[in-house]
């Protein structure tokens, strides 16, 4: 006999863990877009921004890894990355450039805040403290902010929140 106390192999432990496997891959889809997103930035970010665009770029990389691991921590395949992603607008620029850097950081701390809904213990931790790293990146970028970043309340005014991946 199960019951639903939260202890593993019980109907609630396995729900709990499915929600936290499915918040993780989402976020790991969410860091493939915004991998490749960075590789748009930096073909047309100036020169002054590259640094800050490059250290963009390989924090999504090692976040990207570090959920891979997690997903197959918890039996898990990690979501492959796309071929490629629709970018939400065009970037034929180096302003272009940045509205999309601080667009990519705005998409992955809405998907990171179902992840610490979603996530316990570590997880939960390391993504609290992805998503305030994407805030802080975000803010670095456009030189505003929000109080709850990556609040469904907030993004429901904004734009989609999801990658799309191009086939």
């Amino acid at each position: 006999m199960s019951t639903s106390t939260g202890t593993t192999g019980t109907p609630k432990a396995k729900s709990a863990e499915s929600a936290e496997l499915r918040a993780l891959q989402a976020a790991l889809g969410a860091e493939h877009a915004a991998v490749y997103g960075y590789g748009v930035v930096g073909g047309k970010i100036g020169q002054a921004r590259r640094a800050d665009a490059r250290a963009a770029y390989d924090a999504h990389r090692a976040r990207r890894d570090e959920l891979a691991r997690s997903v197959r921590d918890l039996g898990g395949t990690p979501q492959a990355a796309a071929a490629g992603y629709a970018l939400p607008f065009a970037v034929p620029d180096a302003a272009a450039a940045v509205r999309l850097a601080a667009e990519l950081e705005e998409r992955v701390a809405g998907v990171y805040s179902d992840l610490v809904r979603a996530g316990t213990g570590e997880r939960r931790r390391s993504a609290a403290e992805a998503l305030r790293e994407a805030a802080v990146r975000a803010v670095r970028w456009t030189g505003e902010s929000v109080a709850f970043p990556g609040l469904a309340e907030r993004a429901a005014a904004a734009p989609s929140a999801s990658a799309t991946p191009q086939t």
